[in-house]
């Protein structure tokens, strides 16, 4: 009677360790999945460098911008167009020929793509202010167009610091002859920087084109291009240039001859950016509403002449019904006047309280 009990208690004690056994893989099994998919998911995730130097800041040069809100109105009405749509002529650089340079062709048609940039003398200070004055220039002069557009337009800025016509830095070369009306991208002379705050979201596109021109991004299309202009004009300078390329709202050409080939293109970023801005006007710009200041011309020019008096009717024609009307009108006597209170007595204590 006892042995039948004791054979029960082995069966189930059998049948528990199979579910325990059971669980344990299934738990294994589950764990083993979580894992494979935690680093599948980790080998499909971007690698991230952690920003440093001055993009590790919140006050790097045109950050005031990216915190800017958008105005409540269309962005793009109040974006400036380029005066002339046109960049500057500049003279070709005074200086001697090698010997590969005639051997150059004048009318070589072919497209060589531009080297990376290259900023490795820069300081912190100067990749804050280049990437300042390229993201204005890129605003200014192609907010509304494509990203090829915009890239095409911050190729041609970079081609110039290279070339030894054009200063080598990046705020040279954007804000060159800013100092007088004929500057060399028109937005940095004719007042547009001064029409308004620049559209946040537009501003931050053309921040992140910069950004990337700056770090070795190659606009190949354009390649040594140097100048540009709209399709609206055609200056005289385009029929002695190169074209390379038609990308957004532009014509993209470059000098012929040695001048265009990639060994002219030799020049060494120099560093030492200047403060982003345009320089001070030697033909001050007038703002509207603000009179014009007084310069040495404006003093020894002649005094104008007294306007004009306006001639008045002769009396004699004037009719007789409007012959006074210019009299003023006699004065009320003072008794003739209302006195303090018009009120009726009866109304007189309508605003005091009841008793």
């Amino acid at each position: 009677m006892r042995v039948r009990p004791f054979l029960d208690s082995r069966r189930v004690t059998w049948g528990h360790l199979v579910g325990v056994v059971l669980l344990v893989c299934l738990a294994v099994s589950a764990h083993a999945a979580y894992r494979a998919i935690a680093a599948q998911a980790a080998r499909a995730a971007p690698a991230t460098t952690p920003p440093a130097g001055y993009e590790a800041e919140d006050h790097f040069p045109g950050a005031a911008l990216i915190y800017a809100a958008d105005p409540v109105s269309d962005p793009a009405a109040a974006l400036a167009a380029p005066g002339k749509g046109t960049t500057g002529t500049i003279a070709l650089p005074d200086l001697p020929l090698p010997p590969e340079a005639a051997t150059t062709p004048a009318t070589d048609g072919t497209i060589h793509p531009a080297a990376p940039f290259n900023m490795r003398r820069a300081t912190a200070l100067d990749r804050g202010r280049a990437l300042d004055c390229l993201t204005t220039a890129i605003y200014y002069e192609a907010a509304t167009e494509p990203d090829a557009g915009q890239q095409a337009v911050a190729q041609v800025i970079l081609n110039r610091v290279r070339h030894p016509a054009f200063p080598a830095t990046v705020c040279g070369v954007v804000y060159q002859g800013s100092e007088h009306a004929g500057c060399q991208f028109s937005f940095a002379c004719d007042g547009a920087m001064l029409r308004g705050q620049p559209s946040r979201s537009y501003w931050l596109r053309a921040m992140r084109v910069a950004a990337a021109a700056l770090g070795g991004y190659v606009c190949a299309p354009v390649g040594l291009a140097t100048h540009y202009h709209t399709f609206a004009v055609t200056p005289a300078w385009n029929r002695s240039m190169v074209m390379t390329a038609a990308i957004g709202a532009h014509f993209f050409h470059r000098w012929q001859g040695w001048w265009g080939t990639p060994a002219a293109f030799r020049q060494i970023y120099a560093g030492g950016e200047p403060v982003p801005g345009p320089h001070p006007r030697t033909d001050p710009l007038p703002l509207p509403g603000v009179a014009a200041p007084i310069t040495l011309a404006t003093a020894s020019a002649p005094l104008p002449l007294a306007p004009t008096p306006v001639p008045r009717t002769p009396a004699a024609v004037i009719q007789p019904a409007y012959a006074q009307s210019g009299t003023p009108v006699a004065p009320v006597p003072k008794e003739a006047q209302p006195g303090d209170s018009q009120i009726l007595d009866k109304w007189k204590d309508s605003g005091k309280p009841l008793q």
